[in-house]
């Protein structure tokens, strides 16, 4: 499967303008999938959207996630009839929405999923991430048969991570969309 189109699938609040998914999405025509709410995100509703987006085209796709954006993949992956549609993902920086100190909006994305994906996939864990630890992040991204890239401390791999426009990342994405 070669894929056509790339879906960004940002975390809660959404991506701001400098984050390396809205460069992508400026620098190489990437579709953001738009959620109703990004304050008080509902995992059924973001699960449903994603295969809203993934049925408008035919094109096989590769999602690009980024914090609870990981979640979303996992959590869909579990319960869509639609996982074909998917090439692969790239999972940075998947969050722990299990630890104590999660703010109660992301309380509904508990437990965390983590059947394997039925597709590829590569998650991208920082050693100094403060929305989850990397042994915890490791585990998961094992739990989900992803192959795990450690970027060493750099935060939650964000605007204020200083990736501008991630090349390194980019690089990533080629190598799951290679068929």
């Amino acid at each position: 499967m070669n894929p056509s189109r790339v879906l960004l699938l940002p975390g809660w609040q959404n991506s701001g303008p400098e984050h390396w998914q809205s460069r992508w999405e400026r620098l190489h025509g990437d579709q953001r999938v738009e959620q109703h709410d990004w304050d008080w995100p509902r995992r059924g509703d973001w699960m449903a959207r994603l295969d809203e987006v993934l049925l408008q085209d035919d094109a096989p796709a590769v999602l690009v996630a980024h914090s609870l954006g990981c979640q979303l993949v996992a959590s869909w992956a579990e319960h869509s009839q639609h996982t074909a549609r998917v090439a692969g993902a790239l999972l940075v920086a998947p969050p722990d929405t299990e630890r104590e100190d999660m703010p109660p909006q992301l309380h509904n994305w508990r437990p965390i999923r983590r059947r394997r994906l039925p597709f590829a996939s590569i998650a991208v864990i920082s050693s100094d991430d403060p929305f989850g630890a990397a042994e915890r992040s490791a585990q998961m991204a094992a739990d989900w048969g992803s192959s795990v890239v450690m970027a060493g401390p750099r935060g939650h791999l964000n605007a204020d991570s200083g990736l501008g426009d991630w090349p390194e990342g980019r690089e990533l994405l080629r190598s799951l969309a290679k068929p």
